[in-house]
This record gives structure tokens, C-alpha cells and sequence, in this order.
């Protein structure tokens, strides 16, 4: 019996090989066994991102630039509307570089602060994408659920207005539509107010852009719900008499996070992009509304002479689509759970 004593002792005790082995002093790493979602695990491969962080460092910059704006201008003390005729020669060219006063100079020929022009320009560009990109989005995501998940009649009718809007010239609409919105709401009167005509402007591009903008995301969206509908969860939420409405929105639209985020993600750029050629092709945006695109249609005549009156805009433009493309690159990587980086 002394044996079997001797063996339940060192049982309490702890024997001398696993105190070796596993000291008391060595602390317990816990396991952290929370669930998370798909949504959850996306947002944390995107902090580990460091392009992804870069890129959106660089978007908020640009945001940032935007809202302040008129402090920006305060702090240089300009402003973006004030002509400086003194600062300009006879031939339309700034006497000054830039200086104290002028941190970006002075525009050729009308003499505007450069400075002020390029962080008023920020706010146009970034309004008309992400207005744009807001309202395409709901549109799309709508419409794609509805056609997705109804079918029917329904379907039918929708597929063909999404296939029609797809197949529409945009660039002759958005060179029409000003046209026909300035003519109502302003007048054909060549003495219309200066700011009415760049409001008018303003306000259709975002109109010809939305109306254009949906129906691809709604074509997607649609795709995808037309699988999602055939699922376990969505014939049990039917069977226990759930709304369509309710189904369509806490139980569809709940699996559709990923290629809506990534659609937004892509758009946002796009359509930076699309004013600032609109703008440069003379369809855009007019003055007075200070914008990249109007700077740059401006400095052609004087890149030569003024170099940094156009390449200081493209430069922004260029940086702040690229950093938005790569974003949405690693956004679109990051849901997409066959990448693992």
C-alpha cells in the first residue's frame, strides 16, 4: 500500500519532472474565443494593411483640406475670388513667385490666389463623388433587391430599365443636360447671374451622374441575390411569416456588406476622376466655383510660364485617385475571403 500513498502524494504535490516542465511562474495565455463576423475579421486584415492605412491617411488628408478650406485661406490671408491686377503684367503673367503672402502664387491673367483656389478647389470634387457615389449606392441597392428577390413581373421590368440606362451615351447626356436645366431653371437671358449658371452646373452633374451611375451596382446586386434568396435562412425567415421587407433588410442585405463596400470603394475615385474631365471638356463645372478641373482647362495656356498653376491640381488629383484606387484594391481584398495576405 505505501507505493500507491507515495504516488497520490506526489499526485497533489506535483511531480518533479512537470515543475520542471511547466513552472508556476509561467503565466496562462488565454484563448480568446469570441465570434466575429465576416465584416469584424475584414476591418481587422484592413488596420494591418499598411497600404490600406497610407491610402486612408492620405483620403482623410484631402477631406480634411475641404472642410477647412476657409480656414486654410484665413491663415494665408487670401481668399479664392479676389483679383490682384498688381501682380500681373501687361501680358496676363504673375510678377511674383511664390511668396509669404502667396503660397502658390498668383493665377495668370486674373491674378486669384493659387493657394486658396487649390483648397476651395477640394470641396467640388469631393461633394459631386461622394454625393454621387451615396446616391447610386441606395439606388442600386434597392432596386437590385428588389429585382433580385421579388422576380416576377417585377424582374422583368427592372432588368430592362437597368439594360436600358446601360446602354445610353452618358458623355452626350451630360453635355445635353446642362444645357436643358440651365434653360428652366435660369433662363436662355444672357445677363443670368454668373453663380446661378455654376449652381445649375453644379447640381446636374450630380443628376446626370447619378442617373448613370446605379444600374451597374443594381445589375451586381441583383446577381447576388438571386443566389442568397435560394438559402436555408431565407426560406426559414418566409416559412415564419418574416415581412419582405425585413427579409430584404436584416437578412439579405446583411450578406451583401462586401461587394457593396467594394463597389463604393471603386466609385469614389471614378467619379473624382469623371469631374474633373467633364470639367476640363467644358461640360462640368463654370466659374466662379473654383475647382481642379477648371484650373487645369485654364493652365494650358500657361504651363510653360506658370508651372505650378497646373501641375499643383494634377498632381492632387493624381494622388488623391491613386491612393482611393489602392484602398479599394485592399478593401476588395480584405472581404474577399479567398485572399490571405
Amino acid at each position: 500500500m505505501e507505493p500507491l500513498i507515495e504516488e497520490a502524494e506526489l499526485a497533489r504535490a506535483g511531480s518533479p519532472t512537470d515543475a520542471m516542465t511547466s513552472p508556476d511562474t509561467a503565466p496562462e495565455k488565454k484563448v480568446d474565443t469570441r465570434r466575429k463576423s465576416p465584416t469584424q475579421i475584414a476591418l481587422a486584415r484592413l488596420r494591418k494593411d499598411k497600404v490600406a492605412v497610407i491610402c486612408a491617411s492620405i483620403f482623410l488628408f484631402f477631406v480634411l483640406i475641404a472642410i477647412f478650406a476657409p480656414l486654410l485661406a484665413k491663415l494665408e490671408g487670401q481668399d479664392p475670388t479676389t483679383l490682384h491686377q498688381d501682380l500681373i503684367d501687361q501680358y496676363g503673367y504673375p510678377t511674383i513667385a511664390p511668396n509669404g503672402e502667396h503660397w502658390f502664387g498668383v493665377e495668370p491673367r486674373l491674378g486669384r490666389d493659387l493657394f486658396a483656389r487649390f483648397v476651395y478647389g477640394a470641396r467640388p470634387s469631393l461633394i459631386v463623388a461622394c454625393s454621387v457615389t451615396i446616391i447610386t449606392t441606395i439606388i442600386g441597392v434597392v432596386v437590385g433587391l428588389l429585382a433580385g428577390f421579388v422576380g416576377g413581373w417585377l424582374d422583368r421590368i427592372l432588368s430592362w430599365v437597368i439594360d436600358f440606362v446601360l446602354s445610353l451615351p452618358y458623355l452626350l447626356f451630360a453635355i445635353a443636360v446642362p444645357a436643358v436645366l440651365l434653360s428652366i431653371f435660369v433662363g436662355t437671358s444672357e445677363n443670368a447671374a454668373t453663380q446661378d449658371v455654376a449652381n445649375a452646373r453644379f447640381y446636374s452633374l450630380i443628376i446626370v451622374l447619378s442617373f448613370f451611375g446605379w444600374a451597374s451596382l443594381a445589375r451586381l446586386i441583383r446577381g447576388e441575390v438571386l443566389s442568397l434568396r435560394e438559402r436555408e435562412f431565407v426560406a426559414a425567415a418566409k416559412v415564419l411569416g418574416v415581412p419582405t421587407h425585413k427579409v430584404l433588410f436584416k437578412e439579405l442585405l446583411p450578406n451583401l456588406v462586401a461587394p457593396i463596400v467594394i463597389s463604393v470603394s471603386m466609385a469614389l475615385p471614378s467619379y473624382i476622376v469623371v469631374e474633373a474631365g467633364l470639367t476640363y471638356l467644358g461640360v462640368g463645372l463654370t466659374e466662379p466655383t473654383p475647382s481642379w478641373g477648371l484650373t487645369i482647362y485654364a493652365a494650358q495656356a500657361f504651363y510653360r510660364a506658370d508651372p505650378l498653376y497646373l501641375w499643383i491640381p494634377v498632381a492632387a488629383i493624381t494622388i488623391l485617385v491613386l491612393s482611393l484606387s489602392l484602398l479599394g484594391d485592399s478593401i476588395r481584398d480584405a472581404f474577399d475571403p479567398r485572399t490571405r495576405r
